[in-house]
């Protein structure tokens, strides 16, 4: 009976096939996303990075994706600790996004920001768009990176904060004066965009 390798060995088998780093990286910069900081641990041991690989998984029951470098002391504070807290941080969140993207030393990023504890003692960060509390369900490494899959257990949503985007190396925000409208056939109509100032 053939056996399918691991998905980590999957991905090592196409190596020679990959496309190059730079052009990886190029290619998704245009993959625009909602900045976020992960965090684990408790109180003056907590730790925290900025992330965008991230994403819903299922409403049933609640759960999210996280991707955290697989030798980083966050990926093994998250699988100790058996959950992790996600912070999808709002226009003008910028000098926290840059904290934990290693701008500050790790013992001095939670004093960027404005932040309280979750009922399991894990880092909360007021004022972002939204906040999530999770426990760890799966994981699984790929690459150099950890998978980890949390059961969201609690959330906490602004009414009036706006995501802070990452695309094309920089921050951006939503256009809130643009929207795209549906034609009869219901795709939206291919008009040209005006070219930066």
């Amino acid at each position: 009976m053939r056996q399918t390798p691991p998905p980590s060995l999957a991905i090592d088998a196409h190596a020679d096939l990959a496309v190059s780093k730079p052009e990886f990286a190029d290619t998704l910069s245009h993959l625009a996303a909602t900045v976020c900081v992960a965090s684990a641990g408790n109180g003056p041991d907590s730790l925290g990075r900025t992330v965008t690989a991230t994403f819903s998984l299922s409403a049933n029951p609640p759960s999210i994706v996280i991707s955290i470098k697989a030798d980083s002391p966050l990926a093994a504070l998250i699988a100790a600790e058996r959950g992790f807290s996600l912070a999808m941080l709002a226009e003008g969140q910028e000098l926290i996004a840059d904290a934990f993207a290693g701008k500050i030393e790790a013992s001095k990023r939670y004093l960027v920001g404005i932040w309280a504890d979750w009922p399991s003692g894990r880092p909360r960060l007021l004022g972002a768009a939204a906040t999530l509390d999770c426990l760890l369900s799966a994981s699984i490494e790929v690459g150099d990176h950890m998978l980890f899959v949390g059961t969201i257990v609690a959330t906490q949503t602004s009414a009036h904060a706006d995501p802070l985007i990452w695309g094309r190396r920089r921050y951006q925000s939503l256009d809130r004066t643009r929207s795209l409208t549906l034609a009869s056939n219901g795709h939206a109509p291919l008009t040209p965009s005006k070219p930066a100032a």
